[in-house]
């Protein structure tokens, strides 16, 4: 029986596994960093219409400049985009995929500091870029000093920020991306998937769009829209470089129902908005719990908490998965993270690590 192995893949393919999160039916999930919370029963309904509007013309190509959904886009944002300055795709991993395929490939390399988002180094590799890992300050932070110093010693043709971070929940301060735009001449990325969770009065990297034309700010619709299954992600930037992301881009690649199912979304940013103050709750209140329990959870401006002192991350991740509880174990020693659910998500993810206690193993053979 033929295997991967017999296939002719790429060299640099050869011994890879593929990005995935375990996928189980359990009652309380909160470990890929979903917005657990239902999108509001009226929103849905408007939902639908378009879609069912969009399903009378799905004999044609859907709009290829995707007009309405850039301008629906820019004006979700503010600070003054154009639809012009918006680029959207199949969630923010394709925008990602073809910034690397417009400035990146053979020959080029992207600078990332790990721990950070594990997609960011598989999608270099899928475009044949070299990733090269840069190091953190204590405490997950990249200071300007420290950016400067990996981007002088790497010299990459792109840079990659996760700013909040994932898997660590830590931002990534506008002086250390400015420092580290103009250390380079290459483009700057910042994802800010999880830009909606921030603290209401911190600004984001979209503030510094104005004079920096290689400087790309991506967002997603998965996390603070509830809207992960709709597979929608975006970017603003110099209107150059839509025009440099056209050339990578497969023709119509955002379907008439995606382009149809995001508008009717943003029509209703503030209802769907509305939940991320309850997530930020249950977020902080997991940082409470979890310290009170001897765990060390890091701040996080995200929609997780990572958290330390585990003393066996798989024995905890299974101890939890017994009791209908599915969080993350995502390699770092010591670790584990968990996705702020809903109220209920949240009370039972804290009761079954307190029932579990510090050590799983001895919980379970104390029944």
């Amino acid at each position: 029986m033929t295997t991967l192995d017999d296939l002719p893949i790429r060299a640099d393919l050869r011994g890879r596994t593929p990005y995935g999160a375990p996928q189980k039916q359990v009652p309380v999930a909160l470990n890929v960093n979903e917005n657990t919370h239902p999108v509001p029963e009226d929103v849905a309904h408007d939902i639908v219409a378009r879609l069912a509007s969009a399903i009378l013309t799905i004999n044609r190509y859907p709009d290829r400049e995707f007009g309405e959904l850039r301008d629906r886009l820019a004006g979700y944002l503010g600070h003054g985009l154009t639809r012009d300055q918006i680029w959207a795709a199949n969630g923010s991993n394709e925008v990602l995929q073809q910034i690397l395929q417009a400035f990146g490939g053979p020959g080029r390399s992207v600078l990332g500091f790990p721990p950070t988002y594990s997609m960011h180094a598989i999608i270099a590799s899928g475009t044949g870029t070299r990733w090269i890992d840069g190091t953190r300050d204590a405490g997950y932070d990249i200071s300007p000093e420290t950016a400067v110093r990996e981007i002088e010693r790497t010299r990459p043709d792109l840079v990659f920020f996760c700013s909040p971070n994932n898997p660590t929940g830590t931002p990534v301060s506008l002086e250390t991306i400015a420092a580290a735009y103009d250390a380079t001449d290459g483009i700057v990325v910042v994802d800010e998937a999880y830009a909606e969770f921030i603290p209401a009065d911190q600004p984001t990297a979209l503030t510094l769009l104005e004079g920096r034309d290689r400087l790309l700010v991506s967002r997603t619709m998965s996390k603070a829209f509830a809207f992960a299954g709709a597979r929608l992600g975006y970017l603003a930037a110099h209107s150059a470089v839509t025009d440099a992301l056209r050339l990578v881009r497969l023709p119509y690649h955002l379907s008439a129902l995606t382009q149809a199912a995001a508008i009717a979304a943003l029509a209703h940013a503030d209802e769907m908005l509305a939940m991320v103050d309850d997530i930020k709750g249950q977020r902080d209140r997991i940082i409470v719990e979890l310290e009170r329990l001897g765990y060390a959870p890091v701040p996080s401006w995200s929609n997780f908490v990572l958290f330390g002192g585990v003393d066996d991350p798989h024995a905890l991740f299974e101890a939890l998965l017994e009791r209908g509880v599915i969080i993350r174990d995502i390699g770092i020693e010591g670790h584990l993270r968990v996705s702020a659910g809903t109220e209920a998500e949240t009370t039972a993810f804290l009761e079954a690590i307190a029932a579990v206690g510090r050590t799983p193993v001895a919980a379970k053979l104390n029944g």
